[in-house]
């Protein structure tokens, strides 16, 4: 596995395990085969329901907890500073663990403009050992300058929608010129409708790897962190195996020439999104 060195100094996967959806016994099992598997970065959320399952898996795993790099992310409805803390808190006690090495703002949630509150308390919480590592998802880069002017204090990591047909070429700029890792959900697509574009399987053909490995090696070296999600053993090997081939130029231009003025999905766009 090779690593990113976050802003604050500790180092990250460059590539992590989704788990939205996998729940009780059943998405206990598919993390606890994901780690085994050779996962060491596990991405949950609060809303994903399923931290205790996290939890669970990491303990029966045999892999020591130190080695394992564990992502939860705060809801909207408990960006009020006393909301966010307890929130914290209780996703740490979810998972029966002592720390969350990384905590994420879910959405900004605009409207409810309560975004600035929920960092200082993240930043708090932080500072008392709940949380090693602190950043967001979904953020825009206005609102990430608003934390660094009233807060002084920059995410590590911004997680947004990232995917060939939408490459997010501008945010990625404004993320790595302020030092922050961009991580991308659902990145080969919502629905994996980017694995049929005859680029990506032209090149895919032409290295002998998937077109997962092909999308997901192209996000690497965007120096993009993927975050693909698979219940299946073999797949879940495969996205890891990204490592022992490199795209050309001429194959990057390739993918990148997909991306799509309106590529997201659901229209989820952060600066009108609200997610409680």
């Amino acid at each position: 596995m090779e690593h990113y060195i976050l802003s604050d100094s500790f180092k990250i996967p460059k590539i992590g395990f989704g788990t939205s959806g996998f729940k009780g016994s059943d998405g206990a099992r598919r993390i606890e085969m994901a780690l085994k598997n050779g996962y060491r970065l596990i991405d949950s959320a609060y809303n994903y329901e399923n931290e205790g399952a996290v939890g669970y898996a990491i303990r029966n795993s045999g892999i020591p907890r130190n080695e394992i790099t564990v992502t939860s992310k705060l809801p909207g409805r408990h960006h009020a500073y006393a909301d966010a803390m307890k929130a914290i808190e209780e996703s740490i006690m979810r998972t029966g663990l002592d720390y969350l090495d990384l905590y994420l703002i879910h959405w900004p949630n605009p409207k409810q403009d309560k975004y600035v509150e929920a960092w200082k308390a993240m930043i708090d919480a932080q500072k008392a050992g709940l949380i090693r590592s602190i950043g967001v998802s979904n953020f825009l880069p206005e609102h990430i300058e608003r934390l660094e002017k009233e807060t002084g204090v920059l995410p590590v990591i911004n997680q947004v929608e990232l995917h060939p047909y939408f490459n997010q070429e501008e945010q990625l700029k404004f993320d790595t010129s302020k030092g922050i890792i961009t991580q991308a959900w659902g990145p080969v697509g919502q629905k994996n409708e980017t694995l049929d574009e005859k680029v990506i399987m032209d090149i895919a053909d032409k290295h002998g790897k998937t077109t997962a490995q092909v999308v997901l090696r192209w996000e690497i070296q965007l120096g993009v962190l993927p975050i693909p999600k698979s219940s299946h053993a073999g797949r879940q090997t495969e996205n890891l195996n990204i490592f022992d081939f490199e795209l050309s130029d001429e194959e990057m231009n390739q993918i990148n020439g997909l991306t799509r003025e309106d590529g997201r999905n659901k229209d989820l766009d952060p600066a009108k999104h609200e997610e409680f």
